[in-house]
């Protein structure tokens, strides 16, 4: 098999060169990402919402590949193809399903209690859907990988081991 064949049409062996991310580590990256998507929307009252959008489409493309959790956690998205790291467009399709459901909160949470509920149980739902797909997959890949088709690999140079 040589390196320029897919991902995911190569043996299990040769997948593993890359060490497929931690479920774990893969869920505290995306943690402290909406940490900071949150953090921007209430900091910056009239532009906080769009900001946080903003790095929530693209967070995956920074730094080659590694939003600001992943790079603190050693987590890196790479194209399955290629291997090369995600650019801004995969990202934004990798990260739509997150973005859309981010959409409906801001659209609903003017609404006093039923908007929060809403809110909350699109944001829930959408969570547990793509932490079920990461689990189910066998290569570990999220709806979101697969719209952008990616993969997300562990960082040799990442700072923190949460494995």
């Amino acid at each position: 098999m040589n390196q320029s064949e897919p991902l995911h049409e190569q043996s299990p062996g040769r997948q593993n060169d890359l060490n497929k991310a931690g479920f774990l580590a893969r869920i505290i990256a995306r943690t402290i990402d909406f940490l900071i998507v949150f953090a921007l929307y209430e900091i910056i009252p009239a532009i906080g919402f769009f900001a946080g959008l903003i790095y929530l489409l693209l967070s995956d493309g920074l730094f080659e590949g590694k939003s600001i959790g992943k790079n603190l956690t050693g987590l890196k998205v790479v194209d399955r193809d290629n291997r090369e790291p995600c650019g801004y467009k995969e990202s934004v399709f990798r990260n739509f399903p997150f973005a859309a459901a981010f959409i409906i909160f801001g659209m609903f949470k003017v609404i006093p209690l039923l908007g929060w509920l809403i809110s909350f149980a699109v944001i829930a739902g959408i969570l547990v859907f793509e932490s079920l797909v990461i689990v189910g997959s066998e290569n570990g890949m999220r709806l979101g990988d697969e719209l952008a088709n990616t993969w997300v690999v562990e960082d040799k140079q990442g700072r923190i081991n949460v494995s």
